[in-house]
């Protein structure tokens, strides 16, 4: 019997594919890890240590639609693929690393942009454009025995059929072995932890009615609707 004073929340979770569940513990997302990202974001996109922010366990969503949130007329589209781990720790060796993932998905980074333009001029954290209800649509978990690990193939968006982001996860500055590694030496990772990998270049708006496709090789698609 619980002696929770309040109902206890659920535990936000991602299917899997092929079955079951993943649950979700933390969600951390490197930011540009992608050079040509860095580039229009208007930062240098020389390898330096890399920084991460957090959206909320329950912002990953797979029900295939996102809800234009409030109080922001400048919402926009990152393509990435998530990392689901099965096991952590702290101060993880790079070559242990991958022994730690359960599997790889889709997900997408959505952003209020004009919100954390305004964070960024006043120095304060990113959280209310970044960690809003739904912010991650996010396709289902694909295993490491289905899929391998990924470290290269095409990722692509478009919105209403056009190309808007294209690349390659051999793109990325920080590979999933140094992000996990890395941040191990800063928190404490679990089972259940999901990190967002990045995004390339191409980010911009989507409006109520556009349709968006995020594909990554060996990951199918992900079709999420603006609402």
């Amino acid at each position: 019997m619980s002696d929770y004073v309040i109902p206890a929340p659920q535990v936000p979770a991602i299917p899997v594919a092929g079955g079951g569940s993943f649950p979700v513990r933390r969600v951390y997302c490197i930011g540009r890890n992608y050079a040509a990202h860095a580039i229009e974001m208007g930062h240098d996109p020389n390898r330096e240590p890399p920084f991460f922010f957090q959206k909320n366990p329950n912002n990953m969503d797979p029900s295939g639609e996102f809800p234009y949130p409030p109080h922001s007329s400048d919402v926009h589209h990152e393509a990435e693929m998530f990392v689901a781990l099965k096991s952590g720790g702290t101060n993880i060796a790079v070559d242990d690393a991958l022994d730690h993932v359960f599997g790889y998905g889709l997900s997408l980074d959505m952003t209020r942009r004009d919100l954390q333009g305004q964070m960024k001029k006043m120095g304060r954290p990113w959280e209310i454009g970044k960690a809003f209800e739904r912010s991650a649509p996010c396709g289902p978990v694909h295993t490491v025995t289905d899929v391998g690990h990924l470290d290269a193939g095409a990722i692509t968006l478009t919105v209403n059929g056009e190309l808007r982001q294209e690349g390659d996860l051999n793109q990325m500055i920080w590979k999933v072995p140094e992000m996990i590694s890395y941040l191990s030496e800063y928190f404490e990772l679990a089972a259940g932890d999901v990190i967002l990998s990045g995004t390339p270049s191409g980010v911009g708006p989507v409006n109520p009615g556009d349709e968006m496709v995020l594909a990554v090789d060996k990951l199918r698609s992900l079709t999420v609707k603006v609402t």
